[in-house]
């Protein structure tokens, strides 16, 4: 990356190549699927297509505008951009993930609503839904997934993956990890014979959605 760049813009571009790297790491995407993206401003940095993760560095800065137009970099954006612009265009995001891990794709292709075996889906917004399938890179995909957003700040992509976004990456981050664990807990639960597990209902969710409010540090 240039040293013109702002720092603001080498500091994202830092923080979406460690985002990606931990992805990969924990094992929610396998070689160069899933991409990351931050924005900064009117500038949307994002992972480049079909390049590793642990050969990205300073100088590999893929960035464009929020109409897809490059503006950073001479790799090749990756082939979800429009995943990532209509959540940009959408909503206040900062940061956007997409992952393929396996156990919410998995979930992905049993059911249109993750069930509520946790309150962990507070954490989203709500039920989690997924999008109906469309082929990756297409904006039929991107179509979908804002239906399935929707009130919430992550989905499943049918027979493909995940989406979260947020205010920062780590935020993003986050809400990938709880909707993965939230799909393997589900997945565990009912795998026993003879057995449906117990679920939350609406109301249950929306008491924990409200004490969710003042959870954590204050400030």
């Amino acid at each position: 990356m240039s040293e013109q760049q702002p720092e603001s813009v080498v500091r994202a571009w830092r923080d979406v190549v460690a985002t990606a790297r931990r992805s990969a790491a924990d094992g929610l995407v396998v070689g160069t699927s899933g991409n990351v993206s931050a924005r900064v401003g009117d500038l949307v940095l994002v992972t480049p297509s079909g390049v590793p993760y642990d050969r990205l560095g300073p100088g590999d800065a893929v960035g464009v505008d929020l109409a897809g137009r490059p503006v950073l970099g001479e790799l090749k954006p990756t082939s979800e951009l429009p995943l990532h612009l209509a959540v940009y265009g959408e909503t206040g995001a900062a940061a956007v993930v997409h992952t393929h891990a396996v156990h919410a794709t998995a979930v992905s292709t049993l059911v249109t609503e993750v069930p509520l075996v946790h309150y962990a889906a507070a954490l989203l917004g709500g039920p989690v839904r997924t999008a109906a399938y469309a082929r990756y890179g297409t904006p039929e995909l991107a179509d979908a997934m804002l239906a399935a957003l929707r009130g919430r700040t992550g989905c499943l992509l049918a027979n493909h993956g995940t989406v979260t976004y947020g205010a920062t990456l780590d935020q993003a981050y986050e809400r990938t990890a709880q909707l993965e664990w939230l799909c393997r807990l589900w997945l565990t639960a009912s795998a026993l014979p003879g057995r449906t597990p117990s679920l939350l209902s609406e109301a249950q969710l929306a008491e924990v959605t409200e004490a969710l409010k003042g959870y954590g540090q204050p400030g």
